[in-house]
């Protein structure tokens, strides 16, 4: 390949991309902008001159090293094509997760947004947990406490959980995104993430879903159904009944913080009703006063 400016460049970014494949990583986020910038590159490096022969012999438009980069699907979260890929390290589950947390402290396509707040809530809970649970973004407590679903809502999932005969600690409890939502003069202020947010850090809840292996995964809200499914029906409609998350049971049911919102015990029940989907999947004994639970 002739030597131009562009060409350089190229190969820079070749370069770049296999360091990072060597550290694990099979798929990397891309910008709009980025992309935009790679589809031009064949273009470029037609017309780019170059410095050592100024009338190169008519050559056909090159093909990019970089065109398997996943480059030309934009990243709408249904089919996850943007989300880096991670492969952690370590010889446990518990090294394998401590491995994702540092990688996602540490991650540069988190700072290239420059949207997210710097305080990392990555998840709590047992790595061996059989049910995990997903809720969409941390806010102000959780960012306080350094830990997912410690205010009000989590409060409320403990008790869901207790409900179901179980341990908070017995669980594995992460979010799709793994840093608080930055807005103007934050203070309690939190806001809904975008998509390219949770492109970049779905790929964290992907391996940690490898490393844990649930038995079955609760996706709590409309964003973790996103995330996960890449299905934007609203929970009324994906709800009480399973879905599959790389071939592990995915119930989607309400987050805990819209049954704060709305108390109406009908809307309770249905969560019950999908929790108890959920118990007899995992096989664990229903009473029968846990199965008229809000029915009274």
């Amino acid at each position: 390949m002739p030597s131009s400016p562009v060409n350089d460049a190229l190969v820079a970014l070749v370069r770049h991309l296999e360091e990072r494949r060597a550290h694990g990583e099979e798929f990397v986020w891309l910008s709009p902008k980025a992309r935009k910038e790679l589809r031009e590159l064949p273009k470029a490096l037609v017309a780019a001159p170059p410095r050592t022969a100024p009338t190169p012999p008519p050559q056909p438009d090159p093909t990019p090293p970089v065109a398997q980069a996943r480059v030309e699907p934009d990243p709408i979260l249904s089919a996850a094509v943007a989300t880096p890929k991670f492969v952690p390290q370590g010889a446990t589950k518990s090294e394998k997760l401590a491995w994702l947390a540092q990688r996602a402290k540490d991650c540069p396509e988190v700072r290239a947004l420059d949207s997210l707040r710097e305080t990392l809530i990555f998840s709590t809970g047992n790595p061996d947990a059989r049910i995990l649970f997903v809720g969409d973004a941390p806010g102000p407590e959780e960012e306080r406490q350094g830990e997912p679903f410690v205010g009000p809502a989590g409060n409320l999932l403990t008790k869901m959980i207790a409900a179901m005969g179980l341990k908070r600690e017995e669980t594995y409890i992460t979010n799709i995104l793994k840093f608080r939502p930055a807005v103007p003069n934050q203070g309690e202020s939190t806001r809904k993430p975008s998509r390219e947010e949770m492109a970049v850090c779905l790929g964290f809840v992907q391996a940690e879903i490898e490393v844990v292996k649930p038995e079955v995964i609760v996706a709590l809200g409309t964003l973790a159904a996103l995330g996960l499914l890449g299905s934007e029906e609203p929970v009324a409609r994906l709800r009480n009944r399973f879905h599959s998350f790389e071939g592990i049971p995915l119930m989607v049911t309400f987050h805990p913080s819209y049954l704060l919102r709305y108390t109406d015990l009908s809307e309770r029940r249905k969560v019950w009703e999908d929790l108890l989907l959920v118990m007899e999947q995992l096989q664990l004994p229903i009473s029968p006063k846990q199965r008229a639970y809000f029915t009274g």
